[in-house]
């Protein structure tokens, strides 16, 4: 028994590595050319921004839209969703569980204001724009947040989600919510396509960092318990 969990914890593990790496990769490179101020960046993040504003100009029923999707979908709603998930696993006693959603969140949200700070890059300035936001801008703080609520529920739901049907909507929603998110506030003209890429990135590499260190709790706990 104790074999097939040291088999079953080094596959999860090495998973997870694989993903992190996967996703930490590509953000590093975005990361960086945000702190070398690439001007070949800021010129494919100006065309995005500024063909989405006009269309935005001419549309204002879609920024509505987007607006509305940016209130509902803000950071605290998915901080929100997890930690009633969290506290559903504690009186459950899933203990462990519930303390890693808590933990990846709180962590994912200290690392979204250290980077914001440390980057200190500007929003986009438009001379007619169509939404206000404060801040900095690298990373996303929605892309990263939405990404990052996400990754964390579905991790904890789909094991326990019965039905292909279910589990591919649930799997869909996971998807989907970041990516519409993450649109949103480049077509409201307050994040550079960038930031919304660099945010969705580090938002699912930071689950796939914590859960190695949750497995290696969880099995430990099993085994000696």
């Amino acid at each position: 028994m104790r074999d097939e969990q040291e088999i079953a914890f080094g596959v999860r593990t090495t998973a997870a590595a694989v993903a992190a790496t996967a996703l930490l990769v590509p953000f590093g490179m975005l990361a960086a050319l945000v702190a070398a101020r690439s001007a070949t960046l800021h010129d494919l993040d100006g065309r995005v921004t500024d063909a989405l504003h006009d269309l935005a100009l001419d549309h204002p029923g879609w920024v509505d839209a987007m607006s509305w999707w940016s209130l509902l979908l803000h950071p605290n709603t998915w901080r929100l969703a997890a930690l009633l998930l969290a506290i559903r696993l504690a009186r459950r006693r899933e203990t462990v569980l519930a303390w890693w959603v808590v933990a990846t969140m709180t962590a994912g949200g200290v690392l979204g204001a250290v980077l914001k700070l440390l980057f200190g890059r500007h929003r986009p300035d438009l001379l007619d724009p169509v939404a206000q936001a404060t801040g900095y801008s690298f990373p996303s703080g929605h892309a990263f947040t939405s990404a990052l609520g996400a990754a964390v529920i579905l991790l904890v739901l789909l094991p326990r989600t019965r039905g292909r049907g279910r589990r591919a909507a649930l799997c869909a929603a996971a998807v989907l919510l970041p990516l519409v998110t993450a649109g949103t506030r480049v077509g409201l003209g307050v994040h550079w396509t960038s930031d919304v890429a660099a945010g969705l990135l580090l938002g699912v590499a930071v689950p796939a960092v914590t859960v190695a260190v949750f497995q290696r709790r969880r099995v430990r706990q099993r085994v000696t318990g």
